[in-house]
């Protein structure tokens, strides 16, 4: 894969590859020929003539085309994409498109018909009477007072009249927008596929460090079943529950986290017995715990491991031994929104610790969060008043 500064030199060297063929293609039909055809009381007479100079209209109509393009991919399509209302999306499309067209119609009309004036008859047309064009007396064409030349009619053809050529013009302009459709959603295909393989990539990096970490499940189970039993032999019920506790979560974690997704009340199971066993390191008065969450979430799937490290967080920098603290912690369905809310003191400065999350970091949950829900989650952090406040709202659409 290129690096990402030479792909963007090799994009903005192919659009400007691709604005000097349209400009060279501008150019070549607009410079057509010009055709003038003279007439007077039945007799005709043809005058043609080129010309090479490119007018600045050309550069009026080139700009229209950029700004219709560049228009639509950085602003239109991403708004018509966002939009639900199908007449709608037609409607912004449409009233662009024509915006675009009617202010180069009227922009670029006058400086056309400046570049394209209308001639004044030829001179040899008027040095002579007995000259013939086409086989017919020139005399019959020209009367001897010139102020009868005003009955001398032009007949302008080709780019000579600026409405005659809008139908090329608007095909100019029908082709811009259908490679700019094209390539608004090739350019989002492509970007989707690269958030998918990063997507990939990082699991498959998680998968590696947790291959190279994990102690032998089956090793650890055994352990974990055997100091249940000496728990429970020796009539200690609350070790024997937090050891049953912990060997539900690592089970968790072993096995049913390496899912795509979870069902949520799997998850705030797993919040449950974490909460437990962190609660066993203090004393009752020091820490109050409340958690609520939904009843019904048979039907709710999430990521996994997207809420424990701010439970780990709230637990490391909201509780000290001797002092009181308080640990909020909700989960709220609402219609395909779900919100996640953690609030706990702050006892960060008493132990003189930092407030990066435990375990693997806020940045990189906020990493995991863009990949998996891109563009439909919204985490809000704030330290306000010996506070600690996490909000996580996650669209279930």
């Amino acid at each position: 894969m290129l690096p990402a500064n030479k792909r963007l030199w090799i994009e903005i060297l192919l659009h400007l590859v691709f604005w000097a063929g349209v400009f060279y293609v501008l150019t070549s039909t607009l410079s057509v020929p010009h055709i003038h055809v003279w007439a007077r009381v039945g007799h005709v007479v043809r005058d043609q003539y080129n010309e090479s100079r490119v007018s600045s209209y050309v550069y009026i109509i080139l700009g229209s085309l950029a700004a219709l393009f560049y228009g639509n991919i950085f602003w239109v399509f991403p708004k018509v994409i966002r939009n639900k209302n199908s007449i709608t999306r037609l409607a912004i499309c449409a009233g662009w498109f024509s915006m675009i067209f009617g202010a180069n119609y009227f922009i670029a009309g006058p400086l056309f018909d400046q570049a394209n004036p209308i001639p004044e008859p030829p001179a040899w047309l008027l040095t002579s009477r007995r000259d013939s064009v086409f086989g017919r007396p020139l005399g019959k064409l020209i009367p001897d007072n010139p102020a009868a030349l005003s009955h001398v009619d032009a007949i302008n053809f080709m780019v000579s009249d600026w409405r005659h050529i809008q139908p090329v013009i608007l095909f100019a302009f029908l082709v811009i927008l259908g490679i700019s459709i094209a390539y608004f959603f090739l350019n989002a295909w492509a970007k989707s596929e690269l958030i998918q393989t990063r997507l990939q990539a990082n699991q498959l990096s998680t998968e590696i460090k947790f291959l190279k970490s994990q102690i032998n499940p089956h090793f650890l189970f055994n352990t974990l079943n055997n100091l249940f039993s000496m728990a429970q032999a020796k009539g200690n019920d609350e070790l024997a529950d937090g050891i049953s506790k912990l060997s539900g979560m690592m089970r968790y974690m072993l096995y049913d986290s390496n899912e795509e997704i979870v069902p949520l009340s799997k998850e705030i199971i797993y919040l449950e017995e974490c909460i437990t066993l962190n609660k066993l390191r203090y004393a009752d008065e020091e820490v109050n715990v409340t958690f609520d969450h939904a009843g019904q979430t048979t039907d709710i799937s999430i990521a996994p491991m997207l809420f424990i490290p701010f439970v780990e967080n709230a637990f490391k920098h909201g509780v000290a031994i001797g002092q009181t603290a308080a640990i909020q912690i909700a989960i709220a369905v609402s219609g395909k929104q779900l919100i996640f809310t953690c609030v706990n003191t702050d006892y960060s400065p008493i132990k003189k610790m930092g407030m990066e999350i435990s375990g693997i970091g806020l940045e990189n949950i906020q990493r995991r969060l863009q990949l998996v829900y891109p563009g439909k989650h919204r985490l809000t952090i704030k330290n306000e008043e010996g506070k600690f406040m996490v909000k996580l709202e996650i669209d279930l659409i």
